[in-house]
């Protein structure tokens, strides 16, 4: 799937990006790097994607509102531990620990914990988008060097 969303160029890193963010499982950081290594514009691949990667964070944020506890835990396939070790990580660290939702595995539950806990949306957007627009910012520039 990969392969045929490289061909789509920023459309395919947006795809990537927004499905990277939400319960599926998908990476988009070597898309983006493939992308700027190509000759696309650094900053204009780090936009797309934080946006993308935003967009399915609220995604996950919106379903976390709106969708029953144990419909959610059906969907995500998480277990009532992991859902707890979420919420627990959401509640001891605040709001603060949004700027984490880029990390494998605990970034796409935390976002939909903050949802089901109803953090406020403009902490969650202003979180959120810092730090997966620094994660993009840094994969772009760490592929920088590999332009002839």
């Amino acid at each position: 799937m990969m392969e045929w969303l490289a061909t789509l160029g920023p459309a395919g890193l947006f795809i990537a990006a927004f499905v990277a963010a939400t319960l599926l499982p998908m990476g988009s950081e070597l898309l983006l790097a493939a992308l700027v290594v190509s000759g696309e514009p650094l900053l204009g691949m780090v936009l797309i994607a934080t946006v993308g990667n935003v967009l399915g964070s609220c995604t996950n944020y919106l379903l976390g509102i709106w969708l029953p506890v144990e419909r959610l835990r059906a969907i995500s396939r998480m277990s009532e531990q992991e859902l707890a070790n979420a919420r627990e990580r959401l509640q001891r660290y605040g709001k603060w620990s949004l700027l984490l939702a880029w990390l494998p595995v605990i970034g796409d539950p935390l976002t939909l914990v903050a949802g089901i806990v109803r953090v406020p949306w403009h902490w969650f957007l202003l979180l959120v988008t810092t730090g997966k627009g620094l994660r993009y910012w840094l994969v772009a520039v760490a592929a920088q060097p590999l332009i002839n």
